[in-house]
């Protein structure tokens, strides 16, 4: 154990002698010609990065200036908040990114190697987030097609009911009693929809079957009548009354008006109870399913 200790500091020692011998040596004059000929290559570099940081400050302020520009001309266009603020948010992307590859170029970063950087971490999140990008890129042809709005009655195949909100990724629904439908925009996009208040009113269709035994040409006065002198009625729509079909045990007697579709089931409802209560008055019955059993008796 001593001898191993005595070779370990033996060449501790000898380490030491070699690395004071070289230090002796070493001529300061080499050291400051070094130092010498990177000041030309430091300058340089400096002057890049002063140019770049010039390039950085000038380029924010004139993209602050066309995002208000472009904020202020979509606003005049009438386009929903969403979607302006959507395509103001890609518009400063766009500028800042070709923003920082001049400053890069001129720093001394190529170019190629950042959009191969950028290439390649975009199709690693593209695959990652597959399901998110469909439904962002359905919620951006909603709001340019515009298939509805907020406000709107919407019926599809994930729930019906008013449009509380548009967004990007999801659609958010309120239904008549008072639910939370949150509905992912790439299946809103690809499947079929119905708008039912997208064009301001709706036709009311009415069937009432009555007897045949019943006075026909009355029960048609009366449900005219009905119809024509409802409120909430379009007059400026033409209102109809015939004979849709003879059934099996009832005349079912049709009914069409128009109204707006925000009155549209109360009006449905009105006229309905309305129709009952005075088919009643008159004597017109309303006949219901039945069935006679006639009992024949046996032979004895």
């Amino acid at each position: 154990m001593e001898e191993t200790a005595q070779a370990a500091v033996q060449e501790t020692l000898e380490v030491g002698a070699e690395l004071a011998e070289d230090i002796a040596k070493l001529n300061p004059n080499v050291v400051l010609e070094t130092m010498k000929g990177w000041i030309p290559g430091l300058m340089s570099f400096g002057y890049r990065v002063l140019i770049a940081g010039l390039i950085l400050l000038i380029g924010s302020r004139i993209i602050k200036l066309n995002s208000r520009f472009l904020k202020r001309t979509l606003d005049k266009m009438g386009l929903e908040i969403s979607i302006r603020r959507f395509l103001v948010s890609v518009a400063n992307a766009l500028q800042y990114g070709i923003l920082i590859f001049i400053a890069a170029d001129k720093i001394g970063i190529s170019s190629a190697s950042i959009v191969a950087l950028l290439g390649s971490a975009g199709i690693a999140i593209g695959l990652a987030l597959q399901g998110s990008l469909a439904n962002f890129a359905g919620g951006v042809l909603i709001l340019v097609m515009k298939p509805f709005k907020v406000g709107d009655y919407v019926i599809t195949q994930g729930g019906e009911g008013t449009v509380l909100n548009i967004g990007l990724v999801y659609t958010t629904l309120t239904s008549p009693d008072n639910r939370k439908i949150v509905i992912p925009n790439g299946s809103l996009s690809d499947a079929p929809l119905t708008n039912v208040t997208g064009m301001g009113c709706r036709r009311l269709d009415f069937l009432v079957g009555i007897s045949y035994n019943a006075d026909l040409k009355l029960a048609k006065e009366i449900l005219q009548k009905l119809l024509e002198e409802h409120p909430l009625v379009l007059k400026e729509e033409p209102i109809q009354v015939f004979v849709d079909s003879l059934g099996d045990s009832a005349v079912l007697i049709g009914g069409r008006a128009w109204t707006t579709c925000e009155d549209y089931w109360t009006t449905r409802w009105d006229i309905t109870e309305a129709v009952k209560l005075e088919y009643d008055k008159a004597g017109i019955e309303i006949p219901f399913n039945q069935m006679d059993v006639h009992m024949i008796p046996g032979k004895e």
